[in-house]
Parts: structure tokens; sequence; C-alpha cells
């Protein structure tokens, strides 16, 4: 859920100190005098770690050691970032003077080379959460190569490290020591709290993307911290934190000791709650620095030696340039392996084999949030009102996707036909802006019509879609089209603002799925709920959606196989152009997709404009060339039709 599965390759370290010294702190040197080395490895080929190492002057036996991981804090003195391991430098600096060495490592955002933590709600980029990265993978990482870089140091025990960071370090602390069990004790700092905190407390609205994992298997923190045992762990946070709140530090720890318990090691676990904010206070000092003493150190002594801050920023930076080869500031685009759009089956044995592998993993790695109940069950389908005008009858259908989401189907039919009995032959997916467009379109037809359905106030001409849907149905009495909204559309639409949706998206994902991955089942649930309503011999039905209701139908039809035909309009090429879906890159893509859902249906239509139809260009000649493949034998028969763009 990290993105590092499997694990990426240990590849040479080529750790450069690119400046030494010795710095007295106080006037005892043979006590206080500390060596720091400013320095740099990389975790990856250009994935570049910036760092200070601080050690004891005068002590030569190799000795406990410390890995410090940075939360956010910004220092840019004239915009040049020093890197955030600057402002935390009073922590090496405590632990060097009190018998440890400790390496303070900067972060990918707010080090010294400033890559991305905010990528989806700053920037849009939620094909994040379709690749399956999260820079909190990238966090972990560094930090498991942090410690294979220590492991190399003479003056480093390796059987004694330990982790801790405030913030986002504490967060970082939580993933690493979970994965590495070098380390041998744990203190992080304000880094976890429960999922609910996240969730319906909206602490997730003050946080960025590098504190989650990309919840795939739906755990809340304390399974996290539950790998952690029967290791040495002190949970350390405030009382006053807004982001990291005192209720759900407790219930991670309530539910943790069980499992301390369990291990026999109920005194290797810890929590402590001092008074203040979301700070790095002193009192949080003093208690990480007795957790280490006694369990890596062996002693109780009293701390009297406060942790200060007597460096200059500029004192501790690592590069005098940035190198040319890094790749910090695009690691999101690399760090997860993503599959092949281009890797197209070479024969219908090639297919089969494709969906063989591909469906497994989309329940698995990319659905798994979605309910297990069977998808025609507990629909609980009922007629909310109907109203007829202009030769056409239009009627609100309600059936439960997944309580409490009640749901509504619109069918529009032919007057002419009896009431409820013509089956649905097309069905509709919209969203947002389709659907406003839909009911702007109910107003106008039914301006002059008593009663009229629940809409808007406002009066929109018809436009010339609406108009060819009336059209045909008039024409065709054995046509019914049926509208499918899914939740966060219409009448269920949440607040509309870009903050609010962004948040709403990240709690989805926090859930274990994504709003887009949820619609698809309510598609999936409404198209049930269709065949419940509107029961016929004929299962065959035609599914419409135009961009990323096109995606939407074209997941639909890889599990509804009553889809027969599909016409998508403005089908984007790839996944990270559309919503996201969780995992769903790192084993497939839309072309894969499409050539699955196509193989299985009757006829699928795109509906492209001119540079899409040259994106797919290539696409639709290899698809040829399998239909070619097919001659001789008996298989359902499949079309790909391309069709210039309705406007």
């Amino acid at each position: 859920m990290l993105g590092l599965d499997p694990l990426p390759p240990r590849t040479p370290l080529q750790p450069v100190v690119t400046d030494s010294g010795t710095f007295p702190i106080d006037s005892d040197p043979e006590q206080a005098e500390v060596i720091i080395e400013n320095l740099h490895f990389q975790s990856l080929p250009g994935l570049y770690v910036t760092g200070n190492f601080y050690r004891p002057a005068q002590t030569k036996e190799p000795l406990p050691t410390i890995l410090y991981v940075c939360g956010h804090a910004s220092v840019k003195p004239d915009g040049i970032s020093l890197g955030n391991k600057t402002a935390y430098h009073h922590h090496g600096l405590w632990f060097a003077r009190n018998g440890y060495n400790c390496l303070t490592i900067d972060t990918i955002q707010l080090g010294e080379i400033e890559g991305i933590h905010h990528g989806t709600y700053r920037y849009g980029m939620w094909w994040w959460n379709s690749r399956g990265y999260t820079p909190a993978g990238v966090q972990a990482w560094n930090c498991i190569r942090a410690l294979d870089y220590l492991e190399t140091r003479p003056e480093v025990d390796a059987t004694r490290f330990g982790i801790t960071g405030r913030s986002g370090g504490g967060a970082y602390s939580w993933w690493t020591a979970a994965l590495d069990t070098r380390v041998a004790a744990a203190v992080p700092v304000a880094g976890i709290t429960s999922l609910r905190n996240h969730v319906v407390d909206g602490c997730v609205e003050g946080h960025c993307d590098c504190m989650y994992m990309v919840n795939t298997y739906r755990w809340d923190f304390p399974q996290v911290a539950a790998l952690i045992a029967p290791r040495p762990l002190l949970i350390s946070n405030t009382d006053k934190d807004r982001i990291f709140p005192l209720e759900g530090i407790v219930d991670v720890h309530h539910k943790v000791r069980r499992i301390y318990r369990l291990h026999d090691a109920d005194d290797r676990l810890g929590l402590q709650i001092t008074e203040g904010p979301h700070k790095d206070t002193q009192e949080l000092h003093i208690h990480a620095f007795r957790w280490f003493n006694r369990f890596l150190r062996d002693t109780d002594e009293l701390i009297e030696i406060a942790a200060s801050k007597p460096l200059q920023a500029e004192q501790l930076k690592v590069f005098a340039s940035l190198p040319s080869d890094q790749r910090v500031t695009t690691i999101h685009e690399s760090f997860v392996p993503a599959a092949d759009p281009n890797d197209f089956p070479k024969d219908w044995q090639a297919v089969t084999e494709l969906q063989s592998r591909t469906m497994p993993l989309l329940n698995d790695k990319t659905f798994a949030g979605w309910p297990t109940i069977p998808i025609d069950k507990g629909l609980d389908v009922q007629q909310q009102w109907s109203v007829e005008a202009e030769g056409i009858r239009l009627s609100q259908l309600q059936y439960t996707s997944q309580p409490p989401f009640h749901l509504p189907i619109y069918l529009l039919e032919s007057a002419d036909s009896p009431p409820g009995q013509a089956p649905v032959t097309d069905v509709q997916i919209v969203g947002q802006t389709e659907f406003q467009r839909f009911a702007d379109n109910i107003v106008a037809w039914l301006s002059q019509t008593e009663p009229a359905p629940p809409s808007t106030d406002t009066t929109h001409a018809k436009d010339s879609v609406w108009a060819e849907w009336t059209q045909r149905l008039r024409e065709q009495p054995a046509t019914v089209v049926a509208v499918i909204a899914p939740r966060g559309v219409g009448p269920t639409a949440w607040d509309t603002t870009p903050r609010a949706q962004t948040q709403i998206r990240r709690r989805f994902m926090l859930l274990g799925q994504t709003l887009a991955g949820m619609q698809i089942w309510d598609v999936r649930r409404g198209l049930a709920a269709v065949r419940t309503a509107r029961p016929s011999e004929s299962s065959a039905l035609t599914i419409h959606g135009r961009g990323d209701s096109a995606v939407k139908g074209l997941y639909s039809m890889l599990y509804e196989p009553q889809i027969t035909h599909a016409v998508l309009a403005e089908l984007p090429q790839r996944q990270r152009d559309s919503f996201d879906l969780l995992n769903v890159n790192r084993f497939t893509d839309i072309p894969q997709l499409l050539t699955m859902a196509t193989s299985n249906a009757a006829e699928v239509v795109l509906s492209l404009n001119e540079t899409q139809q040259d994106a797919w260009k290539d696409f639709i000649e290899q698809w040829r060339h399998l239909l070619e493949a097919e001659e001789g034998r008996t298989l359902r028969p499949r079309a790909l039709v391309i069709q210039p763009m309705d406007p």
C-alpha cells in the first residue's frame, strides 16, 4: 500500500560527504564537541537524499544510532531551500552530546531538492491513486536506505537503531519501523491517529498525501502500529493537536496494546501525552530521549542537557549546486512501475489470458471496497413519480446501491407504450455536468406541463441531443432509455466547490476505494435495478457515456455481460487522463480494458474527435488484426466502430 511491492532494487548508494566540521557546543569539550557531516546518498539512481550526520567527537566505539526524519518545515532564505533538516538540527545535536550518532535527513518536499507531497489536492494529480503511488512510500524507502547507509559506518552499532521524527517525520517513523525490523526502538511523534479522526472528524483536510498509504486493503492505522510489536514503541503526542486529536491517539494505543500484551511485551509500549498544540515542544523531547536511553543505552539517567539550536541553517547545507541528474522533483512519475498501455494482445488466446490475469487484480487491488452483497439483492426498487408530455413519458425510480445511498434512475419512453411494460434497451450514464443538462431539458420540456417533477427553477431551450432522443422514442415505441446518476451526481451531489470535492475524494481513498470506483458500483447496481423494474427475456443493453462516464461504462462492461453494445464518446486513452481508481495502472490501462470489453460485446462505437481518432489509430489497427485472426473460429460477432464525435 506504499507502492513498495516489490521492493525497489538496492542500487549503490554512492554516498558523498560534502562538508565536515567539529563544533564545540559548550564549555566542556570532552562532552560537548560534535562532528557534523553534511552528506548525500542516492536511494535510487538520481533519488538524492540529503542529510546531516551528528556524532560525538571523542567517542571511538560503535554507538546506538538514531534516524531522525523531519516534519514539514520550510527553510528558504532568499528563495533557496536549505532543507527541513536544518529546522530540526537541535535533535541531532542532543543525541550526539548524549552518546548517540544521529542521521537527520530531508524529505522530498521541503528538502534541498524540492519534490512533491501535495499531488492530489494541490496539483490535481489524482492519477497517483491509479498508479498506487504515495510519497509516503518514497519517504519510507529513503529511510530504509538511510539504515543501509548507516550500516556502512564504523561509528554505528547497527543492532541499536532507533527512529523518530514529528508530524510528517512521525508518520514516516511508523512506516519505516513497520517495514524494517532493524529498527530496535521507535518514537513517532504526532504522526498517526485513527481513521475515524481523518475521515469523520476531517483531519484529512490538514494533511498532505505523504501521510497516507493507498489504503487498498482498508486498514485502520492501529494495524500499522501493530506491525512494530514487540519492539519498543512510544506513541507520543500533545493533547491539543488539531490534526492528531487526543481521542484518536488514545484509540490507536488502546488497540495496539492488545497486540503487545499477546507478545507479553506490555512494558515495551508507551503512551505519552503532554500539554500543547501541534508543535515540537521540549516536553516531547524529554520523553523521547528517555525512551531511547532506556532501550538503546540501558540507562535511566536524568535529562540534564536541553535540545537547543545554536547553528545557522547555512552551515548544514549539503549542495553548492543541485545535481543535474536528480529525479527527486519527478520521482512520482517512476517510483511505482506502471503497466505499458501499448502492450496489446497478439492473438485471441492472449486476450483470454489478459482477462484471466486482469480481472482478479481489479477485484483485489481496485474494487475491493465494493460491498459483498450480490449485485441484484437488496435493491428495493421503487417508482417515485411519472409524467407525460409531447408523446414522451418520464418516470423516476429509486434504488439502494449501498446504504445510505438511495439513487435515482430516470426512464424515458414513448407515452404510447403501456406504463411499466417495455424493457429498457439503452442506458445513459451521466456525470454532474451531463445531469444538469438533462435536468434543464426536463424543465424546458415540461414548461407547459403540470404536474412537474422536482427540478431547477430555470428554463432552457431543448438541445439537439435531447431532441434526437425524444424523436427516436416517438418513432421506436419499443425503445426505453434509462438515465443513471451515480452517487455524488444530481440529487445526491455534495458541496460542489472545488475544495470540498477534493477533500471528499481524499476521504474515499482512505476508506479503501475511490469515488469513481463506487460510482461504477452504482452503475452496476443501477443496471440490476433496471432489470428488476423492467424484466425482459432479452438481456441485451446498449450503454452510453461521454468522457469519464464513458470510462465508467467501459468498466461496467467487464462485469455485466448483458451490455452487448456500447457508445463511448471522448474515451480517454489513458486512465491518468480520467478519474482515479486504486492501483489500476500498476497492471492495466484503458486500451487493455477496451480490448477485453470489446471481445465480449457485439459492437462498441468510439465517438471521437479528430485528435482522439489519431491517438487511437494504433489501437484500432491492432484490433483489426485481431479480427482478421478470428477467421474460421466460432466466436461471438464483434465490431469496433469509429465515428466522428457528436458535438
